[in-house]
């Protein structure tokens, strides 16, 4: 008699080294800089860590800048307002520069929408340029990364987001909504 055969455990685990895709990213992101007047500008607050740590490892001339989606996001009843702590800070003209925007994640490209409105405000950047640490597709908007350091899919009941430790390295963290 057989008896019935258990299937093995799934798990929807996921390990990605965000040390090593740190690598990656910083590798991408020097062959997008085309201009000697490039600014890097990160998404609060993933954005922001990876933006201020390019800028130190790639020697910019010009300071990084940190974008805020708060005031143009288009889901404040669910996600709330944001508070000030992660208010916008660009210590550059925007108008005629080249920017390279930085995130951790790209997922449905709302947040990148809302931070090219607010960029947009400061001024009229001459390009904008999308590089992200992590792609995971299922996109609601027309927008595409030129440099992702990987490519992911994950349930919709899932997220990644990046943390910083206090020695500074990358790990990402996984949660379910």
């Amino acid at each position: 008699m057989t008896s019935p055969q258990t299937p093995p455990a799934v798990h929807n685990s996921l390990h990605l080294d965000a040390e090593a895709l740190y690598g990656a990213l910083l590798n991408g992101v020097r062959r997008l800089i085309q201009h000697p007047e490039t600014v890097l500008v990160g998404v609060w607050s993933g954005g922001a860590w990876l933006a201020e740590r390019l800028a130190r490892d790639l020697a910019m001339s010009l300071p990084h800048g940190v974008i805020s989606s708060a005031l143009h996001r288009d889901d404040f009843s669910s996600r709330g307002m944001a508070s000030t702590t992660d208010a916008t800070h660009l210590p550059f003209e925007v108008e005629g520069r080249h920017i390279i925007l930085i995130d951790d994640v790209l997922y449905t490209g709302r947040t990148t929408r809302a931070v090219i409105n607010e960029l947009f405000d400061f001024g009229r950047p001459s390009s904008v340029t999308l590089a992200v640490l992590v792609d995971r597709g299922a996109r609601q908007l027309p927008i595409e990364p030129a440099f992702s350091a990987a490519r992911i899919t994950l349930p919709e009941d899932q997220r990644v987001s990046l943390d910083r430790a206090e020695d500074g390295h990358f790990q990402f963290h996984f949660s379910r909504v």
